[in-house]
C-alpha cells in the first residue's frame, strides 16, 4: 500500500469496526443471558399465578393467554385446566424444573412445578423466538448509531491523520522543490520529534555529497591546470628536439603522440568540469546552432584538411535558435566533429545537418567511416570507454571522455542523443535533439 495516509485511516477504521463487532457479539450474548433470566422469572410468576386459580366452578377451563404463552394443570393423571393454545398431551414430561419442548411449530421454554399438598402439576411454556428478538433488538439499537456514524468517523480519522502527516508532507514538498545543484541543508522550522532524526540524516547525506562533489571538482580543475604547465614544457622540448634528432624515428613519434594524448585528456577534463549545472544555468542564453556549427568547422578545418576530409553543413533553419550555454554547445559540436574526424579515413566525408523535427531542433553529425558495432553502442557514452572499430583506428589517440561530455552537455540542455547508422554506406550518425 503506497499511501501512508490511506493505510493509517483504513487500519484505524478497520480496528474500530472489528472492536465494535466483538463488542456487539459480547453484547448479544449478554443480552441473551439477561433475557433468559428475565423471562424465566416471569415464568415462575406465571406458574404461581396459574396454581392459585380456582378451577372448581369454571364452566370452561380453557383460558386465553396469547400465542406466546401457554400452560397446563394436571391432577391425578388428567388435564385439569389449560390455555386455549395448549396441546391435549402433556407439554413436557412431568419433572420439576426448566426444559425445552417443541409443539405448535415453535420451540418453547418450559417450567414444571409440582404442588404436593394438592398433588397437582403446573406446566407453563413461552416461545423462545421472542427472547432472541428482544436480544437482537437491543444489539441493533446499540449498533445502528455506530453504523450510521462510520462515514463520519472515517472522515474525522482522515482529517486527524492528514493533520498529523502534514509536517511530513511539507518536508516532502521542500525536498522535491530543491534544485539539482542545491546542496544546502534543509531548514525546517515546523519539525516534529519523529522527523528530527530523518532531517538530520538527510542533511548529513547532503553535506557528504557536497563535500564529495567539491573534492571531485577541485581535483579535476587543479589537476588539469597543474598539468598544463609541464605539458607545455614538453611540447617546447619536443620542438627543440626536432633540430637535434630525426623526427621520423619511432621513439620521437611515440613521444609526440603521448604528449598530444595527455594534452587532449587535460582539455577534456577541463571541459567536463566547466559544464556543471551551476555554470550552465548562470550562462544560459539564446544560441544560434547554425552559427556555432560554422565556427567549430572553421576552427577544426586544418585537421580535416590534413586528412583530406570533406566537411559539409546543411541547414533547413537559419538561424536555428535554442536556449543553452554557448561554451557548452561549442564543446558539444567540437567533440562531435573531432570524434567523426578521428575515426573517418583520409579522404572521407563528414556531414553536419541541422533541421526541425516536430517541436525539436535536431543536430546530426554523420560520417562514412567504419561505424560503431552494435555491441559497443550502449557503452560508447561511458567514461573512458573506447570502441575498437578496426586495427587502424585503434591507434587513434583519445581518452574516452568525448562522448561522455557530449551526453553530459545534452542532459544539461534537456536534450537527448541518439546513435544510429549514417545515411552513407558505412559510418555512424549522432543525432542531438534540442527543445526549441
Amino acid at each position: 500500500m503506497r499511501s501512508i495516509r490511506f493505510f493509517l485511516v483504513a487500519g484505524i477504521l478497520a480496528t474500530l469496526i472489528l472492536f465494535n463487532f466483538i463488542a456487539a457479539l459480547q453484547g448479544y450474548q449478554s443480552s441473551m443471558e439477561e433475557a433468559d433470566t428475565l423471562f424465566d422469572n416471569q415464568m415462575l410468576d406465571l406458574a404461581r399465578l396459574v396454581s392459585n386459580l380456582d378451577y372448581s366452578n369454571a364452566e370452561d377451563n380453557a383460558i386465553r393467554l396469547g400465542n406466546d404463552l401457554t400452560f397446563q394443570v394436571w391432577q391425578d393423571g388428567s388435564l385439569l385446566a389449560a390455555s386455549s393454545n395448549a396441546p391435549a398431551a402433556p407439554i413436557q414430561e412431568l419433572v420439576p424444573g426448566f426444559e425445552y419442548a417443541n409443539f405448535n411449530g415453535y420451540r418453547w421454554r418450559t417450567f414444571t412445578r409440582y404442588e404436593d399438598f394438592r398433588d397437582r402439576w403446573v406446566v407453563v411454556a413461552e416461545r423462545t423466538d421472542l427472547r432472541f428478538i428482544l436480544a437482537e433488538n437491543v444489539v441493533i439499537e446499540s449498533l445502528f448509531p455506530l453504523l450510521l456514524g462510520i462515514p463520519l468517523i472515517g472522515l474525522l480519522i482522515w482529517i486527524i491523520v492528514s493533520r498529523g502527516l502534514h509536517p511530513l508532507q511539507e518536508l516532502s514538498t521542500q525536498l522535491k522543490g530543491k534544485r539539482a545543484n542545491d546542496l544546502s541543508p534543509i531548514l525546517y522550522s515546523n519539525s516534529r520529534i519523529e522527523l528530527d532524526q530523518m532531517i538530520e540524516s538527510v542533511n548529513g547525506f547532503i553535506d557528504r555529497l557536497a563535500q564529495a562533489m567539491d573534492r571531485e571538482k577541485r581535483f579535476s580543475a587543479d589537476a588539469a591546470h597543474e598539468l598544463r604547465t609541464p605539458i607545455s614544457a614538453l611540447k617546447v622540448q619536443l620542438h627543440n628536439l626536432r633540430s637535434e634528432i630525426s623526427t621520423d624515428s619511432d621513439s620521437y613519434q611515440q613521444l609526440q603522440l603521448g604528449v598530444e594524448r595527455m594534452q587532449h585528456l587535460i582539455e577534456q577534463l577541463l571541459a567536463l568540469y566547466r559544464s556543471t549545472p551551476e555554470q550552465f544555468e548562470a550562462n544560459c542564453t539564446r544560441v544560434d546552432l547554425v552559427l556555432t556549427a560554422q565556427r567549430q568547422i572553421a576552427l577544426l578545418y586544418p585537421g580535416f584538411e590534413r586528412k583530406s576530409q570533406q566537411v559539409e553543413l546543411e541547414s533547413e533553419l537559419e538561424p536555428a535558435m535554442i536556449t543553452g550555454d554557448q561554451f557548452a554547445l561549442e564543446t558539444l559540436v567540437s567533440n562531435l566533429l573531432t570524434n567523426a574526424s578521428k575515426y573517418t579515413q583520409s579522404g572521407g566525408t563528414i556531414l553536419v545537418r541541422i533541421r526541425e523535427i516536430a517541436d525539436e531542433i535536431c543536430l546530426t553529425v554523420e560520417d562514412n567511416g567504419p561505424g560503431i558495432p552494435l555491441a559497443d553502442r550502449k557503452h560508447v557514452f561511458d567514461r573512458f570507454y573506447r570502441a575498437d572499430r578496426n586495427a587502424e583506428n585503434a591507434q587513434v589517440p583519445g581518452c574516452g571522455l568525448g562522448l561522455t561530455i557530449i551526453k553530459h552537455i545534452a542532459e544539461l540542455h534537456n536534450a537527448r542523443v541518439v546513435l544510429e547508422d549514417s545515411s552513407f554506406t558505412t559510418g555512424c550518425a549522432f543525432h542531438v535533439y534540442f527543445k526549441k
